[in-house]
């Protein structure tokens, strides 16, 4: 049995991050943690929201509190009651301090955190990734999948190969988390310098690890440059789950560095898992 945590902003409900991990926990057969990130500093007004013609009116800020309360209740509520009718075993918590560093905090204890790409748990909208999700992936302590804002139900898999230990270490920990997706179509995607020899890293060692686990593998060789080859290749991809290595900013990787997921978050609707390699 592992243990899944699913991250929410209850003021910004994420649909999609709810049905990713109903999904992976029923399948995993886990229990599964919803993480309520109830941040006291977080409110979904503004401050002029409070001002009125006397000042700043208690009257208000009563009314704005009591109205955030009501919709991370009912945000709760939803996630609640879609546990209880997929029979899932299930636990809330409240985590009312600063966002991040409660997540951060909940991950160590943790196979398995599920977050949307586009989370900011602030009232603002920010370009993809967000200040939060860089900061969340910086510092995690266990593997993250980052979901889009639409809920598709993965097909196929794509698991990046550079050559990395970091690369390597992902395919071990994906196929270890999600060992029922191995049935799905997978494939291994790497890319060459255009002056370099069209061969894998370590073209025969990476075989054969990855048979044990994938044994109808495909192998996609692509030539030119990571960022661009890997962006083309996945930018129209509609039901793929990608993973990729270490985005660790102390991390030192020939393509698997933080632009690489950077470009990704951007420019595709792909769910992406991300491991640390230490």
């Amino acid at each position: 049995m592992k243990k899944i945590i699913a991250a929410f902003d209850g003021l910004k409900f994420s649909e999609s991050t709810k049905k990713y991990a109903l999904k992976l926990a029923n399948e995993s057969d886990s229990l599964l943690t919803g993480i309520f990130l109830d941040d006291f500093t977080y409110h979904s007004y503004k401050l002029f929201d409070l001002v009125g013609s006397q000042g700043i009116s208690p009257e208000k800020v009563k009314q704005l509190m009591d109205k955030d309360a009501q919709t991370r209740k009912q945000a709760v509520l939803n996630f609640k009651q879609s546990c209880k009718t997929a029979q899932l075993r299930h636990i809330i918590h409240h985590d009312k301090g600063i966002a991040i560093q409660e997540l951060l905090r909940e991950s160590i204890y943790s196979d398995l955190l599920i977050i949307a790409s586009n989370e900011t748990l602030t009232h603002y909208k920010e370009e993809l990734p967000t200040a939060f999700i860089r900061d969340l992936l910086t510092d995690v302590q266990c593997p993250v999948l980052l979901v889009p804002t639409v809920y598709k139900n993965p097909k196929k898999i794509v698991l990046l190969y550079d050559g990395s230990p970091s690369s390597v270490y992902t395919v071990k920990i994906f196929s270890y988390i999600l060992p029922w997706l191995k049935d799905l179509p997978v494939e291994v995607v790497s890319v060459k310098p255009t002056n370099e020899q069209r061969s894998l890293p370590e073209n025969k060692l990476i075989k054969e690890f990855i048979s044990c686990h994938y044994p109808k593998a495909r192998y996609i060789l692509l030539e030119g440059d990571p960022e661009v080859e890997i962006l083309n290749y996945l930018k129209n991809k509609r039901n793929e789950l990608v993973a990729l290595g270490a985005y660790h900013r102390s991390m030192i990787s020939r393509w698997f560095k933080e632009s690489i997921a950077d470009l990704l978050m951007k420019n595709t609707q792909l769910p992406l898992f991300i491991a640390h390699y230490r």
